[in-house]
């Protein structure tokens, strides 16, 4: 193998078997600013250091050796108790680990190079040893404030999304025993494969019998081994839950609040994909609970409340789905503000709505409640982007709030993003699929409605107004309508609309493949599949259908009136 391959090979080892080492040094830098007496964490934290250096060392990357030595004999002086864990050991532990990643990240590109961060806290930590010696009561520091641990400039935000700048290496852990089975279930496969090839071939001597038997022993199979592949992209939400113990701490040092973070339904699994999509809502909603949601320890004696405020992440299973929460025991949403700013956004709201159907207004583009723009909040970004990340996931999002309180926000995703339960349909010769989760019943379009010249209009479903639209018109497709055609009622949240389709194939289990590159932005299409034919199908975006048909609801809808059907203003919004 060439040396230059062999060398990348290694260097992708180290920053995989890094990361992972490094995640589990935070995790026991929390633990032990409250259990600093726990040597078991101290040696848990040493031992990640050592092999660090080792690997940097095997790699000969001084700079990374340098710094790595040094932060183990500050820890070799905690093991020994000559040194305790005070806050500002802890903030250079933290700060250290976030040096660390950095290295072995450099390492990984090549590069090995001290930054003006690493050079001010390797001086910290050698203040450190020699105070230590010294017999110092006063430890004195060299850093200054901003530049290490928690400070206007490299705060919080910076620390917390530290993981995302490092390269993902996509890597998962394995148990033999499903690499075995996998092993077992290709040969399997084969085996029956050949028999069918076998029956195929010797045409006079099978009945259709031993054929449907060695297809059926074939299509099991395939089953299983869809199934085990499957489980092994299946992670436990317990890691991921725990990167937000190191924002929580941090925040609550910058914004002065005391918080107790907590973790229920670690063990829950998610698809691995879903875990990595997952990473930036969760900080937004996190963050944005610390800012808006926990109120001052003073504030919280006043009303009552214990001055520790609680954030929960919550994960469990729920028909199939995936359900998390993200809850907080603050001050809760207040329907004054939330209508005040989304009048200032121009955002037309009826007054007449349920608290929950305002409270959705802070998912809305540019909506803040916060007067004044901080590091943290106040430029009405944040939980616009949540949503559009947990809807490209095939989930939704939703807020409930008790005023005085708190709040949650809940979160549902399929158990996984790469096979789909759709609902196939076909226009103009064409089939597309729509996510089964979306699809509420059909109906057949009546006949008044099927030669308009609108391609959008309003159907009165029991009694109720639900627009609708030609998925023909949509897409500009060729070939006129058919004579009769049906509608697939979808809903997304609180919002109904139909799809105006030709023919109706049923319920589909589909396996999804990412669209090439030609088609990643044509609106309202997520993805595609392969259909038993060998066709291609796509599949329908429902989110952004009907964001779509919100723009021009309202003009076709009242066009679609003009046929003799009074349609209020009411009628149309979805």
């Amino acid at each position: 193998m060439n040396k230059d391959i062999q060398r990348d090979l290694i260097l992708k080892s180290f920053l995989a078997e890094s990361e992972e080492g490094l995640s589990r040094m935070e995790q026991g830098i929390l633990e032990l600013e409250s259990h600093p007496d726990d040597g078991e964490l101290i040696q848990t934290i040493f031992r990640v250091v050592h092999t660090f250096k080792g690997n940097a060392a095997i790699l000969e990357l001084k700079y990374a050796l340098e710094f790595a030595h040094a932060l183990e004999d500050l820890l070799d002086r905690m093991r020994t108790h000559q040194l305790s864990c005070s806050t500002e050991i802890a903030d250079i532990l933290l700060s250290s680990q976030d040096v660390l990643r950095e290295l072995a990240a450099g390492g990984a590109a090549g590069k090995d190079e001290p930054t003006p961060l690493s050079k001010k806290l390797l001086q910290r930590i050698r203040d450190q040893i020699e105070a230590e010696h010294a017999g110092e009561n006063e430890v004195r520091s060299t850093t200054e404030p901003e530049m290490v641990g928690v400070g206007p400039s490299t705060g919080p935000a910076t620390q917390a999304t530290s993981l995302a700048s490092v390269p993902a290496a996509r890597t998962l852990r394995v148990d033999v025993q499903k690499l075995d089975r996998l092993l077992d279930l290709t040969g399997e496969i084969a085996i029956a494969q050949g028999r069918t090839t076998r029956l195929l071939q010797d045409r006079g001597c099978f009945s259709i019998e031993e054929l449907t038997e060695a297809h059926n022993t074939e299509a099991m199979l395939q089953s299983e081994l869809h199934e085990l592949v499957t489980k092994v992209r299946m992670v436990p939400v317990g890691p991921l839950f725990r990167q937000y113990q190191r924002t929580v701490r941090d925040l609550a040092k910058e914004l002065g609040k005391t918080v107790n973070f907590q973790i229920e339904g670690a063990e829950v699994e998610v698809d691995t994909s879903v875990a990595e999509h997952l990473r930036d809502p969760l900080l937004h909603m996190v963050r944005n609970a610390m800012d808006h949601g926990i109120e001052l320890p003073e504030q919280r004696r006043k009303a009552g409340k214990h001055p520790e405020g609680t954030i929960t992440l919550r994960a469990s299973h729920q028909s199939g789905s995936i359900s998390i929460e993200v809850e907080d025991d603050g001050a809760g949403l207040d329907r004054a503000k939330v209508l005040a700013a989304a009048k200032r956004r121009g955002i037309p709201v009826d007054r007449g709505l349920s608290d929950h159907d305002i409270y959705q207004l802070v998912f809305e583009s540019g909506l803040s409640t916060t007067d004044q723009v901080s590091n943290l909040s106040g430029r009405g970004v944040g939980m616009d982007v949540v949503r559009r990340n947990v809807q490209a996931l095939r989930g939704n999002v939703s807020i409930s709030s008790r005023p005085g309180l708190g709040s949650t926000v809940h979160l549902r995703f399929p158990l996984t993003l790469a096979i789909i339960e759709g609902f196939a349909v076909e226009v103009s010769g064409s089939t597309y699929v729509i996510p089964l989760d979306h699809v509420v019943e059909c109906v057949e379009l009546p006949a008044e409605e099927r030669n308009s010249e609108y391609g959008t209009g309003v159907l009165k479903l029991r009694g109720e107004p639900v627009p609708y639209l030609q998925l023909r018109d949509y897409f500009q497709l060729p070939g006129a309508r058919a004579s009769r055609q049906n509608v697939v009622v979808v809903q997304q949240d609180e919002k109904r609309v139909g799809l105006v389709v030709d023919t109706l194939h049923g319920a589909t289990q589909t396996v999804i493949k990412p669209l090439a590159h030609l088609f990643k932005d044509v609106p309202g299409v997520s993805s595609s599949a392969i259909l038993g034919s060998g066709r291609v199908a796509f599949i329908l975006d429902v989110s952004a259908l009907l964001r779509s048909f919100e723009m021009e609801a309202t003009q076709s809808a009242w066009a679609a009136g003009a046929s003799g059907a009074q349609v209020h203003q009411s009628d149309i919004c979805i």
